[in-house]
C-alpha cells in the first residue's frame, strides 16, 4: 500500500508565499508497525500527535495569499520533521504523559527506515518548492495546546517563534500586536529555534524571509475557525512584507 509522504496545496502556483506544515496530520503510515504506535484513539487526537487546526489554516492561507501549502502527511510521532536528523526528540518515546509503545524499542534501522520513506521525501519536497524562486518567503504555520498537563493555562492566541534572522518576524509581531482583541505571545510558550528544524534548514540557510506561526489549537479546531484565523493573518502578512520590502 504506498503512502504520500507530503501532500501540496496549490502546486501550481509560483507566488512568493510557501506555506508549510510540519504537523499537519495523525496518520501513522501502514508500514510503519502496521499503523499503529500502540497508543489509545484518544492520545492520537491530542496535539502530541499532530498539529490540531493547522493544516486547515495552511491551506486557506495558501489559497488566500496566491501561494503553495506543503504538508508532512505522518505523525510528529513517527518521526518528528521539525527536528534535526540528530535531535534526541526526533522519535519521542514519552509526551505530555503519554509513553508511546512504536518507539519505545525503536532501533537505528527504523529511525532511518522512517526518514529514508516519511521525513527526507517531505524535506526534499519543500527544499525543491522553496527553490522554485530566488525571493521565496516561508511562512511555517502550528498551533499549541492551551494546557500542559499539570501546568498553567497558556493565555496566548497566537504567537510567533524566532529563529536568528528576525527580519520578518520582529515586525510580524509588532503588527499582531495592534489588535486589540489578541493576546500575542513573543517567543511564547516556547523557544522558537532548534538547530536544523524546518525553518532553519528551509529558510534561515537559505536567507530567506521566514516566520513561524503558532495559534492556539482550541481557536482553529474547525474549518470556521481555521478559515477566520487564514483570513486574519493573510493581510497581516502581505502588509509586513510590503512595509519591509524583503
Amino acid at each position: 500500500m504506498h503512502h504520500e509522504p507530503y501532500l501540496t496545496h496549490g502546486h501550481d502556483r509560483h507566488t512568493r508565499w510557501l506555506i508549510t506544515c510540519d504537523h499537519a496530520t495523525n496518520l501513522v503510515p501502514h508500514h510503519v508497525n502496521d499503523g499503529s504506535l500502540g497508543l489509545p484513539a484518544e492520545d492520537m487526537q491530542r496535539h502530541i500527535a499532530y498539529d490540531i487546526g493547522a493544516a486547515g489554516v495552511a491551506r486557506h492561507l495558501a489559497d488566500l495569499l496566491h501561494g503553495t501549502a506543503v504538508m508532512a502527511n505522518f505523525s510528529r510521532l513517527v518521526i518528528d520533521p521539525n527536528r534535526g536528523e540528530d535531535d534526541p526528540t526526533l522519535l519521542m518515546r514519552i509526551y505530555d504523559g503519554s509513553v508511546v509503545p512504536g518507539n519505545r524499542d525503536a532501533c537505528e534501522d527504523e529511525k532511518e527506515r522512517r526518514l529514508d520513506t516519511l521525513y527526507r521525501p517531505y524535506h526534499n519536497a519543500v527544499a525543491h518548492l522553496a527553490a522554485r524562486r530566488e525571493d521565496t518567503v516561508v511562512v511555517a504555520i502550528h498551533s499549541f495546546t492551551p494546557k500542559l498537563k499539570g501546568r498553567p493555562n497558556r493565555p496566548w492566541h497566537v504567537a510567533v517563534l524566532h529563529s536568528h534572522d528576525r527580519r520578518f518576524s520582529d515586525p510580524f509581531v509588532k503588527r499582531l500586536a495592534q489588535e486589540p482583541d489578541l493576546v500575542v505571545g513573543d517567543d511564547q510558550p516556547y523557544l522558537g529555534y532548534l538547530p536544523d528544524d524546518s525553518i532553519d534548514r528551509h529558510a534561515k540557510e537559505h536567507n530567506r524571509p521566514h516566520v513561524l506561526i503558532e495559534i492556539r489549537n482550541d481557536l482553529i479546531m474547525d474549518d470556521k475557525g481555521q478559515t477566520e484565523w487564514a483570513e486574519r493573518l493573510a493581510p497581516l502578512l502581505q502588509d509586513v512584507l510590503d512595509h519591509t520590502q524583503l
